[in-house]
């Protein structure tokens, strides 16, 4: 007697996964073709979307995508580990439509996903090596310890200005000495501004030694086999410190991404937005897509350039005749990021006026 088999194989078939990415719950859409779609909530965990396809598309193959965000990258690699070729993508890349945009949902995100991925109209984005991450992440922590001992020192003078009290000009420092938080100790005020004070200057010892921890971390970091030819490199441009090279090395990881200038100041977002239709055509700012942190790095950095080296001093002292001080600094940015790739590319370290 033939037995009935309610197995179904779904070998050689695509299944395409959209994944809305949030803290407690993913939002997941299922797509096989234009007529099947299927969108349900689930933990946040990789396993229990690949244990959902196994039991209900069995032998199929799996794609999956969601929006690069908060959750980093752990759930691409514990999805590809699983069997699921996943990507992440640039929420600016995925296709919306003007009802998707004035009616944002879970669902619709996710559907949205599902669909330019099953469409082929996705991008991925550049995955970053584990270790790359890790040193990337310290090099932030820096960046916001530092930020953080502003704001400490900002609470401080806001509470003198508060009592009509200014720090003597002798001692006066941006760096805070040892003579001035000495005076800050010894301050005679009412008691609840003392224990302020004193909890603030408290708060910023720690911080100060936890940035110094830090930075013999990097300087340490710096001089390992994968770090340290780069960072010489690097550092005999003028602008560019340590940290600042660090900072460059970690983000990029690699020059290869880039075949051409062009396509690493989109990137980083050191080119012009633009509007043309018919015979007009504008030229704005900087295009507000880009990567934050190189960005602002190499503004820094061009800042000090444009002080210390006789090249781009000139040009931007060219520039600001034309235009403003901000716009005239994006354009040293890019000349420095022209050497930038040129030294890490040829493996040569940069010679003052010589590469333009």
């Amino acid at each position: 007697m033939q037995t009935q088999c309610n197995k179904n194989d779904f070998s050689s078939q695509n299944i395409y996964v959209g994944i809305d990415v949030h803290l407690k719950s993913w939002k997941v859409t299922v797509m096989m073709d234009s007529l099947f779609k299927v969108t349900f909530s689930q933990n946040p965990c990789p396993q229990t979307l690949y244990n959902y396809l196994v039991k209900n598309f069995p032998g199929a193959n799996y794609f999956s995508a969601y929006e690069a965000g908060f959750s980093g990258y752990w759930t691409h690699h514990n999805l590809c580990a699983l069997g699921i070729k996943s990507i992440v993508v640039n929420p600016a890349d995925i296709p919306t439509t003007a009802k998707e945009k004035v009616q944002k949902e879970d669902a619709r995100d996710s559907q949205k996903i599902a669909r330019s991925l099953k469409n082929g109209e996705l991008l991925p984005i550049y995955i970053p090596s584990l270790a790359s991450l890790g040193h990337r992440g310290l090099i932030r922590l820096r960046k916001a310890t530092v930020n953080d001992t502003t704001r400490v020192k900002n609470r401080i003078k806001a509470s003198l200005h508060f009592n009509g009290i200014s720090i003597p000009a002798e001692i006066n420092t941006p760096k805070w000495n040892r003579k001035l938080v000495k005076w800050l100790t010894e301050l005679e005020l009412e008691q609840a501004y003392r224990q302020i004070i004193d909890t603030q200057l408290s708060t910023l010892a720690h911080l100060r030694q936890s940035t110094l921890n830090i930075t013999k971390q990097l300087k340490s970091l710096s001089k390992t086999e994968q770090y340290e030819q780069d960072t010489g490199l690097l550092i005999s441009i003028s602008g560019i410190g340590l940290i600042s090279a660090l900072t460059i090395l970690t983000e990029l990881e690699s020059m290869d991404r880039f075949n051409s200038l062009d396509k690493l100041c989109s990137f980083i977002g050191l080119v012009p937005s633009t509007n043309s239709s018919g015979d007009t055509e504008r030229t704005g700012n900087i295009t507000p897509r880009g990567h934050k942190v190189l960005r602002s790095a190499l503004i820094e950095c061009a800042w000090v350039a444009a002080r210390t080296d006789p090249a781009l001093a000139k040009s931007y002292n060219q520039y600001c005749k034309r235009m403003k001080a901000n716009q005239a600094i994006t354009r040293i940015a890019k000349k420095l990021l022209s050497r930038i790739r040129y030294v890490l590319i040829n493996k040569q370290p940069y010679v003052l006026g010589v590469i333009k």
